[in-house]
């Protein structure tokens, strides 16, 4: 063989990266995870067709998770009018520019069903209001019932009151940010219903590809910034919401941006390595999503992966 030819190396398997984004999906969710992951899938199968037997099977089992469930308040209805409103679009993108890269097509998707709700918001007197009411209630009683086994499992012994203060402190950030945090675990859940399909549909495992290529438009830091000074400038609590979940869920990607960028000059983590980030996001998660962020934001301006590239040519 030529010294200039390399080998073209085997591909990764695929199922580990919708793991992960599985697993992201849980940890951010404030909406239903089986709906947020059963109504992006539906809305492809219907969109672009399912044509193998597991296919439609999955596809049947995602239109009865998206219509059943408990009480049919007004967050069930939001629920699912989200997730097949986000799946819809992504779908409409992925058909639009089937090449465009995975990540494109799920940020430009969460951008249009945001704008499409927001419009909706802002026509509906109230109905903001009533879904962030009811988004807090739940989180509220979801941690009111945690707690209470707790103390059940600690024999009827009350739980330290500063530990119940940072708890209930916790549901107000996240109530304050699920505008940001559904974003996250919308794209997470886009990209486990995009792997599925593709998987179930022609047998192909990489629907999604690798960490280490995970970059956006550099442009987008620019709503970063906005969203830093809309924080700043104290416009009032509307301005300061949006700016506080621009941050938040810009800051999201960056993040994983930045991990991107370290994966691809490490060349990869080894079982260790991965045993010493979980337990870094676990002891001191700000410290580790802060540097990541950095990362990744620099990543805009030195585009590192280019250059290392170039270098190696």
């Amino acid at each position: 063989m030529p010294d200039d030819v390399k080998p073209t190396p085997e591909p990764t398997r695929g199922w580990p990266r919708a793991a992960a984004l599985f697993g992201i999906m849980l940890a951010t969710s404030v909406f239903q995870s089986s709906v947020l992951l059963g109504g992006p899938f539906l809305a492809l199968g219907l969109t672009l067709g399912v044509r193998r037997s597991s296919a439609i099977a999955v596809s049947a089992l995602a239109l009865l998770v998206v219509l059943s469930g408990g009480s049919r308040d007004g967050v069930w209805y939001v629920e699912r009018g989200w997730a097949l409103l986000v799946g819809g679009c992504f779908a409409a993108f992925t058909l639009r520019r089937p090449a465009a890269t995975f990540s494109g097509r799920a940020l430009a998707a969460v951008a249009g069903a945001g704008a499409l709700a927001a419009a909706f918001f802002a026509v509906s007197s109230g109905a903001w209001s009533s879904v962030r009411w009811s988004i807090q209630d739940r989180l509220g009683t979801g941690v009111g019932t945690a707690m209470e086994a707790w103390r059940t499992m600690r024999g009827g012994e009350a739980l330290p009151p500063s530990l119940v203060s940072a708890v209930y402190r916790t549901v107000e950030a996240q109530s304050a940010v699920f505008p940001a945090l559904l974003g996250i675990a919308s794209m997470a859940g886009l990209g486990v219903a995009w792997w599925m399909y593709v998987r179930l549909s022609s047998g192909d495992d990489q629907g999604l590809g690798p960490l280490r290529e995970f970059r956006f438009n550099d442009h987008l830091v620019w709503l970063f910034i906005g969203g830093l000074i809309l924080l700043m400038l104290r416009w009032g609590d509307s301005f300061s919401g949006l700016g506080v979940n621009t941050v938040v869920f810009m800051g999201a990607l960056y993040a994983l941006r930045g991990a991107a960028v370290i994966m691809f000059l490490s060349g990869g983590l080894s079982v260790f390595g991965y045993i010493l980030v979980v337990l870094g996001l676990v002891i001191m998660p700000p410290l580790v999503l802060t540097g990541a962020m950095v990362v990744g934001i620099g990543d805009t301006w030195l585009d590192v992966r280019s250059r290392v590239g170039t270098l190696t040519a």
